[in-house]
């Protein structure tokens, strides 16, 4: 019985792989200078594609490797015309070409096998015009490699041409990459890439729904070696044909609505719903780490669509993403979703690292679902102050103005929420100019009348060391024109007298004679008074009828800053001047 021979089936990406220009799909930028440089005659030594996997670096390597060695029965002549095949072109094509070297510097990453070409170099092409020299990954060379590949590449003999193709462009050194002509082959637009699909399964016969096809090209990230062969696995998946229904099972994308229904319940609130849907996924097998990038891919896809509605006509869409999506935008305020997405981008980091990726899952959700709809602090205090939701008893405080003056407004309180989302709440600062003041003319000479006034002069004069000494080193005992007399605290720099005499003469252009009082020192210094005063403002604070309001409506909340401004503000030509440029 004679054996049937059948021919070994090759795969769409082989099949179709372009083998000229024409047929090169979403790089008509690159085509038109390779082009233009062609018919001007201008065709340079030395070229380095660069560009994600599947967009046709080694492809285009190849047609280029055809355009320079065309010939035909006119003769030799490089040209970007290639539907007829010239002498050489099929045994380019084939990769059997001797005066067309490939070389994988994945695998060849030497400086002997650099030598090999440099000394092949010297001899010129077997038949072919040029003998082309094409480095497939050419970041993976070491640095001896490179180093020894310079002076020939730049250089080269006329009758030879360098191709490089590279994923990683910012690895190559560059000093190679000054010596060629750089080409970034870019994504292939989703329209294009849907379109190309299209023709391939028409050459194919094969039936197909365009959902099916929206999911393959996204899927695909722009690659066409990637989208062929997902269309590939497609067609045997669907039988002969590619529906949406076998995509979306191939894919796992058949998960893509039951994401969106776990998003749902998590800005919801409906947290139990949530770990309910979480431990259905994980049984079904996917993995946490995957579940949280997955909801934080529709996080942004809904952000993105909040901030350029026309997002949702993506082609690459699913029908879910597109409606539900939309939805969600109109639906959500942009502070959930800026809250949703630090939670799970964070979430995922912990998700990496914990020895149960579940439990770390299950908590990021948990503390999303609560922080999901938390008001925003400004929210929270206009709520207990306009809707009168205070507790029992006690009247709405009205709220501190934004100035720095005003007597219970002099009050500055923050509040941290430990449980169950981290939380701030805090008053309304004054909004901070856009432009830098200008700067105010100090006098040159200052006048002291007090040792308040002693204490602003040096915090106008910038100096720290004697703001310090006054603030917490001395108490004062008598202060006059000329004279004063100050009480030591217990471990005090005695030599700070002789510096602060010094700073006085300097900054008041008159003499000052500073004493040490022989009594034992009596009263607070100016610090502890004003940390006395600020342990005394934080109970009053407690007693608040907001703080206590704020500290009902977020459990778990403490009070654990509270800023006292000074009741007599420095006089004006005390104060400090604003920053320079070298200041800061």
């Amino acid at each position: 019985m004679a054996e049937t021979q059948t021919t070994p089936y090759l795969v769409l990406a082989r099949k179709y792989r372009p083998r000229d220009f024409s047929t090169l799909v979403g790089q008509d930028a690159m085509v038109q200078t390779l082009g233009n440089a062609f018919a001007q005659n201008r065709i340079h030594h030395a070229f380095i594609l660069t560009g994600v996997r599947g967009v046709g670096k080694t492809t285009t390597a190849r047609i280029l490797a055809r355009a320079f060695n065309y010939e035909d029965e006119t003769g030799r002549h490089p040209t970007l015309d290639l539907e007829t095949e010239g002498t050489h072109c099929r045994a380019i094509i084939e990769g059997r070409h001797v005066d067309v070297v490939e070389m994988d510097a994945a695998s060849n990453t030497g400086i002997n096998d650099i030598r090999e070409i440099i000394d092949s170099v010297k001899y010129g092409p077997v038949s072919a015009p040029y003998k082309v020299y094409v480095i497939d990954e050419v970041h993976m060379l070491s640095t001896a490699a490179f180093n020894g590949l310079l002076k020939t590449l730049e250089e080269p003999p006329p009758y030879v041409k360098f191709i490089f193709a590279t994923t990683e462009i910012r690895k190559v050194p560059i000093t190679i990459l000054s010596r060629c002509q750089r080409f970034d082959l870019r994504r292939i637009p989703a329209e294009v890439m849907s379109a190309y699909l299209e023709k391939i399964l028409g050459q194919e016969g094969i039936g197909f729904e365009p959902d099916a096809l929206a999911m393959i090209v996204r899927a695909g990230e722009g690659s066409a070696r990637d989208s062929l062969s997902l269309l590939d696995q497609a067609i045997a998946h669907g039988n002969g044909s590619v529906t949406a229904a076998t995509v979306k099972a191939m894919l796992g994308l058949g998960d893509r609505a039951r994401i969106i229904d776990l998003f749902e319940d998590l800005m919801g609130g409906r947290i139990a719903e949530a770990l309910t849907a979480l431990r259905e996924l994980y049984d079904l097998g996917a993995d946490p780490q995957t579940l949280l990038a997955d909801l934080a891919e529709f996080t942004h896809l809904v952000t993105r669509i909040k901030v350029v509605p026309a997002a949702a006509d993506d082609a690459s869409l699913t029908p879910d993403e597109r409606t539900r999506g939309a939805d969600l935008a109109q639906r959500l305020p942009m502070r959930a979703l800026t809250r949703a997405w630090q939670i799970l981008f964070k979430g995922n980091e912990e998700t990496a690292r914990a020895g149960n990726a579940l439990q770390a899952a299950e908590m990021t959700l948990i503390r999303l679902a609560f922080a999901a709809d938390l008001p925003s602090p400004d929210e929270v205090i206009s709520k207990l102050t306009q809707q009168g939701n205070l507790p029992s008893g006690s009247s709405a405080p009205q709220l501190p103005p934004r100035g720095p003056s005003g007597g219970a407004s002099a009050m500055r309180m923050e509040a941290v929420q430990s449980a169950p989302a981290p939380a701030a709440v805090a008053p309304p600062s004054p909004a901070i100019p856009a432009t830098r003041p200008q700067a105010v003319a100090q006098p040159a000479l200052a006048s002291v009348a007090s040792y308040k006034d002693l204490i602003a002069l040096a915090a106008a004069k910038r100096d720290v060391l004697v703001k310090l000494a006054l603030e917490s080193q001395m108490r004062p005992v008598s202060f006059e024109q000329g004279r004063i007399e100050v009480a030591l605290s217990d471990g005090a720099d005695p030599g700070i007298i002789a510096t602060l005499s010094a700073r006085l003469q300097t900054w008041t252009g008159q003499r000052w004679l500073v004493m040490v009082s022989t009594k034992a020192p009596e009263g607070l210094t100016i610090r502890q008074e004003k940390e006395q005063r600020k342990e005394a403002a934080t109970a009053a604070a407690h007693d608040d009828p907001l703080v206590k309001a704020i500290l009902e409506t977020f459990p778990g909340a403490k009070l654990v800053n509270v800023s006292v401004r000074d009741e007599e503000a420095a006089p004006a030509e005390l104060a400090p001047p604003p920053l320079e440029e070298d200041d800061e």
